[in-house]
């Protein structure tokens, strides 16, 4: 079995930033994650990410924000779209749904 998109978006806002969501469902965790998805979560400019949030093999769940990056605790993915959604509030500092 291979990976299943299950949800993919794109926005672009007025200013010309970009957001783009990818979540996948894959028949095994992509380690070190005990969950069973795969995403990819960005906001930016061309060129310049600065959000993101995504598992990759070997680093597990991570959270870029500017030039940092950390470990995210993956909960829900309704948790994960929150959390994605509110740093990009907090960065353009208004709403975004």
């Amino acid at each position: 079995m291979k990976a299943e998109l299950l949800f993919r978006d794109s926005r672009v806002f007025d200013d010309g930033s970009l957001m783009v969501i990818k979540i996948w469902s894959v028949p095994k965790p992509v380690p070190p994650a005990t969950h069973g998805l795969k995403y990819s979560l960005y906001y930016g400019r061309l060129g310049e990410r600065l959000i993101g949030y995504d598992n990759e093999r070997g680093k597990g769940d991570h959270r870029h924000y500017g030039k940092r990056e950390e470990v995210y605790r993956f909960v829900s993915l309704e948790k994960l779209l929150d959390d994605f959604l509110a740093d990009i509030e907090k960065h353009r500092g208004r709403k975004t749904k």
